[in-house]
């Protein structure tokens, strides 16, 4: 896979060290060099279609301070269509989090804010039937923790899609498209331990900025490793690429 170009869609500030870090983690769960993920930041306008089709497939993950569900993200309605645009020409596609959100959004489906039932850390998943006959999710078990870190939520999926995966606190975490390879989870795949417990340190404020030092760090015992969500990444790029 030398050859293979895939473009990553940020929606974090220029100033935002989760970036380059966001950038870091896609290369490492691939297995690409980093000169084969070129970023893109969305917040000064998403690519054409023609632009995104120069590149064999595209990535889409998290957020910094942008929610889905108060469209608070510059250039907003514009990704949105790019995103209409990608699945009608079933360009390869792998969303995670904010990526997910928006595509259902984008799609037809709601997205809402929970912050009651916020996921950050690492939290079990339980496949649904669905998820036994799609070539990317039957290959996990039935049960496997992923690494989390959102407080909006899908609560309604886009018409004639099947969900895949639920957890107890948010029961929509992953979809395909029908007959395209286009794939969207709610959770982390690109994420270890380390890196989601990096990531909460620095958006702590956006997350719990109530918390004393002594409860931070009783958070982030909670965090624990999740190796079979970390197996996606490659293994969508086998199944589309070969």
């Amino acid at each position: 896979m030398k050859s293979l170009r895939l473009l990553l869609l940020q929606a974090r500030e220029a100033h935002d060290p989760m970036r380059g870090h966001e950038h870091e983690c896609f290369v490492d769960r691939t297995g690409l060099a980093p000169a084969q993920i070129t970023t893109h930041d969305l917040l000064a306008g998403p690519p054409t279609l023609d632009e995104v089709r120069k590149f064999d497939g595209l990535l889409m993950g998290g957020s910094g301070e942008f929610l889905v569900s108060k469209g608070n993200q510059p250039n907003f309605e514009p990704m949105m269509e790019l995103l209409r645009e990608v699945v009608a020409a079933k360009h390869p596609t792998f969303a995670a989090c904010y990526g997910f959100q928006a595509m259902v959004q984008a799609l037809g489906g709601e997205v809402i804010h929970d912050p009651d039932n916020v996921e950050v850390g690492t939290f079990e998943l339980e496949l649904t039937e669905a998820a036994t006959s799609d070539e990317l999710f039957r290959h996990l078990p039935r049960r496997f923790v992923a690494q989390q870190g959102h407080k909006d939520r899908a609560a309604r999926l886009p018409e004639g899609f099947v969900n895949l995966a639920s957890s107890e606190r948010a029961p929509f975490q992953a979809l395909r498209v029908p007959e395209a390879p286009v794939w969207a989870v709610q959770f982390h795949p690109e994420l270890t331990r380390d890196g989601n417990r990096l990531r909460y340190r620095h958006y702590l404020e956006n997350y719990s900025p109530e918390l004393t030092p002594e409860q931070v760090d009783a958070a982030m015992e909670r965090f624990g490793h999740s190796p079979e969500a970390s197996e996606l990444l490659g293994r969508f790029l086998r199944i589309v690429y070969g």
